[in-house]
């Protein structure tokens, strides 16, 4: 029975006879690397040679070479008559870089904790991967059109900029500085009236709506959403202990009525709701709508929470006012995102709300993000007084909407009578209808096939519904073609 210094060695020590390096050598290196990360401590017995030979089964001349080669470093003592000691040389300080197979399964890390906790089944993971070489998304900008080039001499710039350090040492005042250039910014693209005090900056809508959701939600409050809603959301309000409920949707959004008819006075905490473009299907609510909501709001004492995840992007007409920008009782808490013609990292999220909200939300920020990147504020702020944030959507809206035309050109062409769409004013998403319906989910297995991932957490199919939420900002024209004409392929397959 091997002692336990044998039982180390022989699960850490892997060799292969056919690499240039030789074998005694590759030993030699991985006890080493034992030595160096501390499974062997000074002191320790190595087997003899005969011993190690058949631990490893290499013959007893390597098993020398492999002590003789540790000797010559001085990490082992060769005592005659006594045994190979371990040492540990001093000023020994080269990088741990010999190539292992168990060394890192020598002392595994638990998989399993050795205390009770929690588990939450609403905050599972809806993201697939997948080898496809094109996927589709739910309405995702082209990271390509992003100016990396400007942007990296931008952030160097910020970071140069004089007093950076002592600004950051100063609590409040790079937030309100940035808050005063976001606020500006606001009022006159979305016709907002408000000041710093109004709003909040964050890293992205998620955690603007998991901040608001904290600070609104108590366990089995009544959250009304879309019967057709964003998914992520609806998990969100779900951990936070909400009892989610469904609104119908039609071609003119939410149905306002149903809210009156179906719940009385004080029993809903808040509406969620995606007055601009309603996620998944892409329509707009109302005014009418947007009207009746305002003042059953008031009337009911609810709050609505207003996700205008895709403003920039307005096609065709003039983008419809936010409802926040009309509330004049502070009914709206209002959702937003700044810099969605930026790469990921300089993109912000943000809160618009009647100033005590705002400050009762801050402190559940501070706890999840109090430093904050005021290089990244800095920047931004500089793109909004340049005007060139404006000039980027600009830009990224013209090829946007060529390619949201060249996509129904497609389906024109692959698809004719087979879908149903309506072509969106602005938005980087398509709602596709099949006509008749088939099976979603054997579309996305058959699409595989073909090298195209379609997300489950794009498709819709209930008795009502058999649709896919089609994004197309990530694609180029080349690109849509041929994630569509895969489709069709895909879609022949199950239908012949």
């Amino acid at each position: 029975m091997n002692g336990p210094v044998e039982t180390l060695l022989k699960r850490l020590i892997f060799f292969e006879k056919t690499q240039p390096t030789a074998v005694y050598i590759q030993i030699a290196q991985q006890i080493i690397n034992a030595i160096q990360r501390g499974y062997l401590i000074e002191g320790t017995v190595l087997p003899g040679t005969r011993k190690f030979g058949e631990l490893l089964s290499i013959n007893r001349n390597t098993a020398v070479a492999v002590y003789e080669e540790l000797a010559s470093q001085g990490w082992v003592d060769i005592v005659p008559n006594k045994g190979t000691f371990v040492l540990l040389p001093e000023k020994r300080t080269a990088t741990i870089k010999a190539t292992t197979h168990g060394i890192d399964h020598v002392r595994d890390y638990p998989k399993k904790a050795g205390f009770p906790f929690q588990s939450s089944i609403n905050l599972a993971s809806t993201q697939e991967f997948s080898n496809c070489t094109y996927s589709v998304n739910d309405g995702q900008p082209d990271l390509r059109l992003h100016p990396t080039h400007q942007f990296s001499r931008w952030y160097s710039a910020s970071m140069k900029r004089t007093g950076l350090i002592s600004k950051w040492n100063r609590a409040g005042e790079p937030s309100y500085n940035f808050g005063k250039y976001l606020s500006n910014y606001l009022n006159a693209t979305r016709g907002f009236h408000i000041t710093p005090n109004n709003i909040m900056s964050t890293r992205s809508t998620e955690m603007s709506l998991y901040i608001v959701s904290q600070l609104l939600i108590k366990p089995n409050d009544i959250v009304l959403v879309a019967d057709l809603s964003h998914f992520e959301s609806n998990m969100i309000f779900q951990q936070a202990g909400a009892t989610v409920k469904t609104i119908p949707v039609d071609a003119h959004g939410i149905n306002v009525d149903f809210i009156k008819t179906h719940f009385t006075k004080g029993n809903i905490r808040c509406v969620y709701v995606c007055a601009h473009r309603h996620y998944p299907t892409t329509v707009t609510l109302s005014a009418e709508r947007r009207l009746k909501l305002l003042q059953l709001a008031k009337a009911y004492k609810f709050a609505i929470i207003e996700d205008d995840y895709d403003y920039d992007f307005q096609f065709e007409g003039s983008a419809m006012q936010p409802m926040a920008s009309s509330d004049a009782y502070g009914m709206v808490i209002y959702l937003g995102k700044l810099g969605q013609s930026l790469f990921p990292s300089f993109q912000i999220g943000f809160v618009v709300a009647p100033e005590y909200i705002i400050n009762e939300a801050k402190n559940y920020l501070q706890i999840l993000d109090k430093q904050g990147d005021l290089i990244q504020k800095q920047m931004l702020s500089e793109l909004i007084a340049e005007g060139e944030i404006h000039r980027l959507i600009k830009k990224n809206s013209t090829v946007y909407k060529q390619r949201l035309d060249y996509l129904c050109d497609c389906l024109k062409k692959y698809f004719k009578t087979k879908m149903v769409w309506q072509k969106p004013s602005g938005g980087l998403a398509i709602w596709l209808h099949f006509t008749p319906r088939i099976s979603l989910i054997k579309l996305a297995e058959k699409a595989k096939h073909y090298d195209l991932l379609l997300p489950k957490t794009i498709l819709y199919h209930d008795k009502n519904t058999c649709a896919i939420r089609f994004g197309f900002g990530h694609l180029n024209e080349e690109e849509i073609k041929e994630v569509i004409k895969k489709l069709q392929q895909a879609y022949n397959d199950i239908v012949d």
